[in-house]
This record gives C-alpha cells, structure tokens and sequence, in this order.
C-alpha cells in the first residue's frame, strides 16, 4: 500500500514517521496558519479554508482558533460540528465526527502514539489508530481522546478526562482513566421553567 493509502486507513498502523513525505503535512500546516490569522468577521473565508482543510467538511462546522492539526484530510465531520478554542487533532488516522457534536476547549485527539520501546521510539517507530465520535458527543474542556477509541452516541466526556477505551452511548464518563459514571436519564432534561430565555 501507498503511504498516504495507509494514512487514510480505517485499519491502524506502526510505521516510521521519517518514512512519511513532508509535503503531506505542508498543505495543513499553512491551511491552519492561515485559519488561525483569519479575523472573527471572516466567517465566508473561515468556511472555503475548513473546505479545502478537513476530508469532510459538513456546512456546520465551526472551529474558533487556534486549530491545529497533522495533516486535515483525516478530519472528518458529519453535521454540526462545534469546536472551541485550542483543540489540537493528530489526524494520522481517520477522525470522524458525528453530527452535532461539541468539543470544548483545549481538546486533543490523538491518533498517533509512539513504541513502547525505547530503542525503537529513537528510530521513529510510531503508531496510529482511528477515533470516532458518533452522534450527540459533547467532550469537555481539556480532554484528552486516544486512538481507537469510539465515544459513544449521545455521550458526555468530562472535562481533563483521559480516554483511552471505547465508551458506551448514552452515558457521562470522566476520570484518568476515563470510565463510565452514569446514564443520561430524563432527569438530565432542562426544564422549561428553570430556562431564563
């Protein structure tokens, strides 16, 4: 397979990062440059840069910068799409978001990981494995996703959660590492009345 047919996988991988062509990240990293300089009232320009930036980029995405990512065409959203400030994706694998997601600030999801070993580490060996967040997820503030993992529909992680394990729809899960606590029940529902507008 084709470096970048193997980047694109849905399958992970261990490889080499040395072996990977510069010029994949090169379009990225000046997509993300120029996104990040954009001006709050460049919501047209914000939107043709997200087009050319993400493999899938659904018309209600919205990202505030500063965004970072590895290399854009990884990154793919499936409905509203709502990120905040700070978030940084190490997209070397598949990132699939479902629709109506929102991701609060300083999230990081990381496809990419190292070997355990130390010898090899030296020698570039990485490893990679896609992530995906199905409908309805909402990831707190400073959390942290791991490859291979799949949140669950519905599903609320905790802010400075670390999550390294799939977890189950329809649940709040927090902690280091992260872990189901409870299900969102009925009683979650915001009533009418304790609404101020």
């Amino acid at each position: 397979m084709e470096i970048l047919e193997i980047l694109r996988s849905a399958e992970g991988y261990a490889g080499k990062n040395l072996c990977i062509p510069p010029e994949l990240k090169a379009n990225a990293q000046r997509l993300c440059w120029e996104y990040n300089q954009s001006g709050p009232d460049e919501k047209d320009r914000r939107q043709e840069i997200l087009q050319e930036l993400l493999g899938t980029c659904h018309p209600l995405t919205f990202i505030e910068p500063s965004f970072r990512c590895d290399y854009g065409f990884n990154i793919h959203t499936h409905g509203l799409t709502v990120i905040n400030y700070n978030c940084v994706f190490l997209d070397t694998s598949p990132i699939h978001i479902g629709a109506n997601a929102f991701i609060a600030p300083g999230v990081c999801l990381f496809c990419a990981g190292h070997s355990l070993d130390a010898r090899q580490r030296g020698e570039s060996v990485s490893t990679s494995h896609p992530i995906t967040l199905e409908d309805d997820v909402w990831i707190g503030a400073n959390a942290v996703i791991c490859g291979g993992v799949t949140i669950g529909k519905g599903s609320v992680i905790g802010a400075g959660s670390v999550v390294t394990r799939d977890i189950p729809a329809g649940v709040v899960a927090a902690g280091v590492p992260c872990r189901p606590i409870r299900a969102i029940t009925e009683q979650d529902v915001i009533s009418p009345e304790q609404m101020c507008f």
